[in-house]
This record gives structure tokens, C-alpha cells and sequence, in this order.
């Protein structure tokens, strides 16, 4: 349901029920409202764990900011047996519910699979759990951080003298957050060919599991034990990141022979011709001094002097760059990987773009990440509550919209301050 701004996506016509938390789950939900889909996130009246962590502008949070555009925002209280009432009117409308709430919080709440079938018995219910939906580690609690640490990750990464160091970003939760897109779309497509939908299980650790096909795959197929290497490679040299003249780094790698010398060429050297260096074998036996003296050359340039002549020589190169670089790239900029969208508070608002491109269907960032019970009135009117309805409900604490939730708010405060003073 966009705003009419926008063509329709490859999932349009269809309507998911977010009712997930933090991020794999809602990440997931927000890919598939970019893609078409009339994404409505179901919270209660505290809300998203997401919208109370990180940085603010204005009353919002930054992380919540950052995951839950192109979505409509509902805000019921499931805890109560009323509205498991309104909760079943909306099921029977959708198609996708994506949650990530454990047992035996997920049954009283009347969200597990077999309850929301009894709504909408073709629903592709999909759950994200830490470590699977069965098992010695079932029911357990999880994070990205923790499947870091079972599937070894943690081992990997970091300097090899050093301690082990966890991803700079939750790459772990976003990985998740694609296997839900994927599985829901792999579910539709089942539907539309039987007329069932069913359940889905997604797990954090299964996802890392899943991206290490080149380190614990590697180990399974050979017995070689991966070990951790820092920014070099275990398979060839030099790789890894280097001075510039200006302070800053850049990545330099070499996975054959042909790339070492482009090296030797941008860089006028003839390292290629020292026995030290002659093949990848050589190499990788001297690459301390390697390393020195491919870092002793790049300092004499800028960055981006460096960068560019690398470029030129057809070099696998790129800058590290600051978090205020990255947001100027001009390939990032070019492939639309940040973009503009109307918050009704916050004004212009930039948030990611969206990693896929369709020609024919294109998707967009159609919606604002909505604000805490914004749409609650527009959706409980399409499920056909009448206006006196809809103020019954949110007077007895069943839903809540915005100028209510912000009226609580006002409430607590003062309450807190009475009892400071």
C-alpha cells in the first residue's frame, strides 16, 4: 500500500506482519517492503527493543531508524484476550508473518505457527531464533555476538597475536535477515503452485554456518584447520592494508600471479624479479619484508593518490575509508545505496538502499521508518472498526496510536518527576 509515489514492486499485492524485534527479523520484514509489500509492524506498547538503543534525533532511535522503513506501524496489546480478536482480522489479511519471540512467550501471545494457521491457514509463518528451532540449544537466548562464537568466527578473526575480535558490524543478523527475504519468497512461490503456505525456521547460527563454506567447508573437505591471518590471506601475498602518505590506509590484494605484477608496475618496483618474491610460494615465506617494502612505497603517496594510480594499473585495490567517506563513493551514490525518504518529524531522513535491482518491477524505499503506533486508526478502518471502535479499543489499552502513546509518555514523566521531587 505506497503512498501512490511509487510503481508497484515484485511483491506487491502481498501483506507481511512483522512482529520481530532488534534486527534479523525486522531487516528481513523491511527488504520485502522495499520490494512491494504491505509491511504492517505489530508492537506492543513499549515497542521494537531497537527504538529504545543508540543515538536519537529528535524522539527516535538511530538503530530503529536505520531498520524499519517501508512499513505501517500497528500498536496492539496481544497480552490481552480482546485483542487476539483484532490480531486474528489482520492474520486472515496476510500472507507472510516473520517474528522472532520465543517460547512460551510466542504461544501466549498467540503467535505460533499453529495459532496464526488457524487464522489464515495458508500463511508463511517464518521464525528467527539464535540457534535453531529444536535442539540442546532450543529456547535459548542469542545474539549475532554469540553464533560468532559457536561457529568460530570469533577464532578467525582478529590479528594472529592477537585475541579474538567479533565483525565490526552485525553481520550475522543481517546475513539472517536475507534468508528470510529468500525464504519467504521460495514459500510463495510453493504456494502458488499448491495453495499451502507453511512453517519456516531461520537461525543465526545456521546462517554463519552457511557463510563459511570457505573456511569450515575447506577444513571439512582437506583437514587443513583455518587459522587467523589478520587483513593478509592464507593462499597468496601481498594482501593486506597499507600506509599512505596522508595517515590513511589502503587495501592492496594479489590472488594470482598477473595481479603481483601490476603491483610491481603502478608502483615502479621490481619485486617480481627478487628471488624473494618471484612466485606466490616465495612470497608468502618472505612476507613480513614484503610487506615492508610494499608499505614503504605506498607511504610516499596520498591516498588517493595512491588509489587512483592503482585504478589505472588495473590493480585489486580500495581506501579504507572513514564512515564520512563512504557516504560520498561515488559507485555507493551512483547504485542508490543511500537514499532519501520523508519522515512527518524528522524531515529528510537518509537511510541504506536496497541491495537488489529489478528492471521491470523496480523497488524503492516506500515508506518512513514509522513512528510507534503512527498507522494504528488508518489499519484497524481497512479491517473495518468503525471510529468509535477504534477510540473503544484504544481507551481500554487493547491499541494505542501515536497521540496516545505520546500523552502516556507525558504522564510517566511527570509521574517520575513527582516522585524525584
Amino acid at each position: 500500500m505506497s503512498d501512490g509515489k511509487f510503481a508497484a514492486g515484485p511483491l506487491a499485492g502481498l501483506r507481511v506482519l512483522d512482529l520481530s524485534t532488534m534486527l534479523a527479523g525486522p531487516y528481513g520484514a523491511t527488504l520485502m517492503g522495499d520490494l512491494g509489500a504491505d509491511v504492517i509492524k505489530i508492537e506492543s506498547h513499549y515497542g521494537d527493543e531497537s527504538r529504545h538503543l543508540g543515538p536519537m534525533r529528535g524522539d527516535q532511535r538511530g538503530p530503529y531508524l536505520s531498520l524499519n522503513r517501508s512499513k505501517r506501524d500497528l500498536v496492539l496489546d496481544l497480552q490481552q484476550e480482546e485483542a487476539q480478536k483484532v490480531f486474528a482480522k489482520i492474520a486472515a489479511t496476510a500472507d507472510v508473518l516473520v517474528t522472532n519471540i520465543r517460547e512460551p512467550a510466542l504461544s501466549k501471545l498467540g503467535l505460533a505457527y499453529e495459532q496464526v494457521k488457524a487464522h489464515k491457514p495458508d500463511i508463511i509463518w517464518i521464525r528467527v531464533t539464535a540457534f535453531g528451532a529444536d535442539g540442546p540449544y532450543d529456547g535459548r537466548p542469542g545474539i549475532d555476538f554469540l553464533a560468532q562464537g559457536y561457529t568460530g568466527v570469533l577464532t578467525l578473526n582478529g590479528e594472529p597475536k592477537g585475541g579474538p575480535v567479533r565483525t565490526g558490524f552485525p553481520a550475522v543478523d543481517v546475513m539472517t535477515s536475507l534468508l528470510v527475504a529468500n525464504a519467504a519468497m521460495a514459500a510463495l512461490r510453493v504456494r502458488d503452485q499448491t495453495g499451502e503456505g507453511q512453517r519456516i525456521e531461520v537461525s543465526l547460527l545456521d546462517a554463519l554456518m552457511h557463510a563459511q563454506a570457505s573456511s569450515i567447508g575447506t577444513y571439512l573437505a582437506t583437514g587443513d584447520r583455518p587459522v587467523r591471518t589478520g587483513n593478509r590471506s592464507l593462499y597468496f601475498a601481498p594482501s593486506g592494508v597499507y600506509p599512505t602518505k596522508d595517515g590513511k590506509h589502503v587495501v592492496i590484494t594479489t590472488p594470482g600471479e598477473k595481479f603481483f605484477g601490476k603491483v610491481c608496475r603502478a608502483l615502479d618496483a621490481d619485486w617480481d624479479t627478487d628471488p624473494r618474491f618471484h612466485d606466490i610460494d616465495a612470497r608468502l615465506a618472505n612476507e613480513d619484508e614484503l610487506d615492508r617494502v610494499v608499505g614503504e612505497r605506498t607511504s610516499q603517496f596520498t591516498r588517493d593518490e595512491l588509489v587512483e594510480k592503482l585504478v589505472a594499473a588495473d590493480v585489486l585495490t580500495a581506501p579504507i575509508n572513514e564512515v564520512e567517506d563512504v557516504i560520498k563513493d561515488p559507485q555507493i551514490l551512483h547504485n542508490k545505496m543511500i537514499v532519501s525518504t520523508q519522515h512527518p518529524e524528522l524531515g529528510e531522513l537518509q537511510v541504506t538502499g536496497i541491495p537488489i535491482r529489478f528492471y521491470n518491477t523496480p523497488c524503492e524505499v516506500r515508506k518512513h521508518p514509522p513512528m510507534l503506533g503512527e498507522h494504528t486508526r488508518e489499519i484497524l478502518t481497512e479491517l473495518g472498526y468503525g471510529a468509535a471502535e477504534i477510540d473503544a479499543l484504544i481507551k481500554s489499552g487493547l491499541a494505542a496510536d501515536r497521540p496516545e502513546l505520546l500523552r502516556l509518555r507525558e504522564e510517566r514523566k511527570a509521574k517520575k518527576k513527582a516522585q524525584q521531587g
